[in-house]
Order: structure tokens, then sequence, then C-alpha cells
């Protein structure tokens, strides 16, 4: 795919085990804006599973943790007008319901959606699913930090 994620536009150095681009080690998901929700496709490897066939649930939670986070931070970015940046945003809290074992012998599918949102966080709901049954949800309040924070020039 030639067409460049969230995090390669926005944050291209960033190192974090979920989302970041220069993680070389990390999960290095790839999401994007498609009709007013943010999308990824991600594939798990062997050594992500909890145990033969299954995909850990911490991973899970890491794609969901960082997919919402990214459709927290496009959004906050949309609705302030920016088109060049976004604003770096950290996850306050966030809750993920395991519905069933995901096979990790095939993609995943990471669907996010704002349901609420103020000048500087936003509530995100997220979905995996795989092998077209929902596998884990999220919910999660994500917002923008601002100078002084340690995670501020992280993108």
């Amino acid at each position: 795919m030639t067409e460049k994620s969230l995090q390669e536009t926005f944050a291209p150095q960033n190192a974090c085990f979920g989302c970041g681009p220069a993680n070389a080690q990390g999960l290095r998901i790839r999401s994007f804006e498609q009709g007013g929700e943010v999308v990824a496709t991600w594939t798990p490897q062997k050594h992500h599973e909890a145990f033969e066939g299954v995909l850990n649930g911490g991973i899970i939670g890491a794609l969901l943790d960082c997919h919402c986070n990214w459709t927290a931070a496009i959004h906050l970015a949309r609705a302030k007008g920016l088109t060049t940046e976004v604003p770096c945003t950290v996850t306050a809290d966030y809750a993920i319901v395991l519905k069933r074992p995901c096979p990790t012998d095939g993609p995943v599918y990471l669907k996010a959606r704002v349901i609420e949102s103020s000048a500087d966080r936003a509530v995100v709901e997220g979905t995996l699913e795989a092998a077209g049954k929902l596998r884990a949800t999220c919910k999660g309040t994500f917002v923008a930090v601002t100078e002084g924070h340690p995670a501020y020039h992280r993108w």
C-alpha cells in the first residue's frame, strides 16, 4: 500500500510500540480515515500469540488503544481545522472487552469512531474483527496534551 497512514503522515518519528512507524520491533499499525471512521488492517505473527493460533489479549489491547488514540487525534485536529498537524493525544482511560478468541491465521480489522468530544478530548469506541466475527471492543477517553506533559513532543 502506497498511501500514507495517519501515523506515517503526522508522526513518522513516533516510536510507540503499537503505532510508531519508527519502532521496528513494534506492531506498526497503520490507521486511515474512511467514511467518518478510522480503519486499519493488521496481520498478526506467530510471536503475537497467547497460545497456538490465538492472538494475545495484551496485543489486542495495544491495537485498540493506539487505533482509538489516533481516531481521537485526527478528530480533534479536524475539529480545529488543522490539516498539516494533529494534537499529541494520550489515553486517559480505556476498557477492552474480549468477546471471543482471535485467530492469528489472517488479518484483523480495526474500526473506531468518536462518540463524544470537547476541545481537548474525545471518547472513542472501537472494534476488532477477524474471520468475519467481532473479537473485541474498546471504549476510551483520549486527551490532547499541552506543553509540559512528558508526551507533548512525542510526534
